[in-house]
């Protein structure tokens, strides 16, 4: 559907960060989509309408009685294909879960038969107070995504639940609900604890080189991302990432090598109900780290030959710590297998193989290598889910789709893992 334009209604709601519905226009007109902008009255004390006009290259009005003679504030509902409002205020939040239609965005939401999805933005004690945590779950209720807002500095020197993601994160989860349903995000990891690793480690040679890999840690944060949606408590150990929106709510914990990684995992495991090691973790790290750069001419055997020693095992750790209960019971534990195959073996076959070693419940195979995967949008390859008593994995084939979609995949699957009788 990417490939598809959309017509995207993005509403604005009257609070200080309207200025990032900017962005979100401009985030969706980029990606092609025709793009109409309906801001409430009190937006455009934030934002005035000839900005959003344009940068969406169409008219805006916030009032039913605007372009009467087209019957605006039932046409553009009725043809939306998404309905994104960002920042839905708390006063939004009441208006639409209370079925107002006193301006042009809860009318257009009212006749809207498309997802509408929607960002809360306030306080902390706004979004937690019982009221607005009423209306969301009204809303919830009744279809409407409603995304869990970002945890950072608010307006003032408040910092706390209640910010509004970034643009592109709220663009790429709106368009996976046009894509897939607007039911990815039920609240059915409410109370879980998720811990998932993500990126690349960086193994240090000297303090200018390094070994690592190309894993950019999109899909770990894409399923930061799901998880996050749907309720649970996600802390993210972090190795080498590109630059990426932070997962809302989330808790990062930067590490840098297979050591630190080892280390983080073990301590955040404790407590975890699922954890997903997507990071890609390097087998071996330099036996020694020279202390100032190695320069050409003073010691060229050390630039020639590196000597490794092999890191700690941080999947097949975690499943054997499950095994001594060490680990809180039932915790369900998902690894990665990148592979690229071989002259005897494929690339699913050796998933099948490192599911079976590493004892793991569930294992998502990547076939990598000739731009495949590492820094790309998307994501192929294969789930395989562990069966007892020695019989082969289910095996699920996953097509090229965007990370965020496979994530969706694979926490359908965990899901149904962890809620099986």
């Amino acid at each position: 559907m990417d490939n598809v334009p959309l017509r995207v209604v993005i509403g604005v709601g009257g609070g200080i960060a309207a200025y990032k519905a900017c962005h979100l226009v401009r985030y969706f007109k980029e990606a092609g989509h025709v793009v109409h902008v309906i801001p409430t009255h009190s937006a455009l004390n934030f934002v005035g309408a000839a900005t959003f006009e344009a940068l969406s290259g169409n008219p805006v009005s916030t009032d039913v009685f605007d372009r009467v003679d087209e019957v605006q504030h039932v046409r553009l509902g009725q043809q939306a294909d998404l309905i994104v409002i960002a920042p839905a205020t708390a006063d939004l939040l009441s208006r639409l879960a209370t079925g107002r239609a006193d301006d042009l965005l809860t009318s257009s939401c009212l006749v809207a038969t498309c997802p509408v999805v929607v960002a809360p933005a306030m306080h902390t004690e706004m979004w937690e107070h019982p009221a607005t945590q009423a209306n969301v779950n009204t809303l919830r209720h009744r279809g409407t995504v409603v995304l869990e807002p970002a945890h950072g500095r608010l307006t003032g020197h408040d910092t706390g639940s209640g910010r509004l993601p970034d643009p592109e994160h709220i663009g790429s989860l709106a368009l996976a609900v046009a894509r897939c349903g607007r039911d990815i995000f039920p609240q059915s990891l409410k109370g879980k604890k998720v811990v998932i690793s993500a990126g690349g480690t960086v193994e240090p040679l000297d303090p200018v080189r390094f070994l690592s890999n190309s894993s950019s840690g999109r899909q770990g944060f894409a399923l930061a991302d799901v998880a996050a949606q749907r309720g649970a408590d996600v802390v993210i150990v972090k190795a080498h990432t590109e630059q990426l929106s932070l997962p809302s709510g989330a808790r990062i914990i930067p590490v840098k090598s297979a050591v630190d990684l080892h280390n983080a995992m073990d301590e955040h495991a404790e407590d975890a109900d699922i954890i997903i090691m997507a990071a890609a973790v390097a087998d071996y790290r330099p036996t020694q780290v020279a202390a100032s750069k190695m320069k050409k001419g003073m010691n060229d055997s050390a630039l020639t030959r590196i000597d490794l020693t092999q890191n700690p095992d941080v999947l097949a750790g975690l499943v054997n710590r499950r095994r001594r209960g060490e680990l809180k019971e039932g915790v369900i534990i998902v690894g990665f297998a990148a592979e690229t195959g071989d002259a005897e073996h494929t690339p699913l076959e050796h998933g099948v193989d490192k599911l079976s070693r590493k004892g793991c419940d569930m294992l998502m195979c990547n076939a990598v290598g000739d731009g495949k995967v590492f820094g790309q949008d998307d994501n192929e390859g294969w789930i395989l889910v562990s069966q007892p008593e020695d019989q082969p994995p289910l095996i699920s084939e996953v097509n090229a789709s965007a990370k965020i979609d496979v994530a969706i995949q694979i926490w359908d699957c965990v899901e149904t893992l962890m809620f099986a009788e």
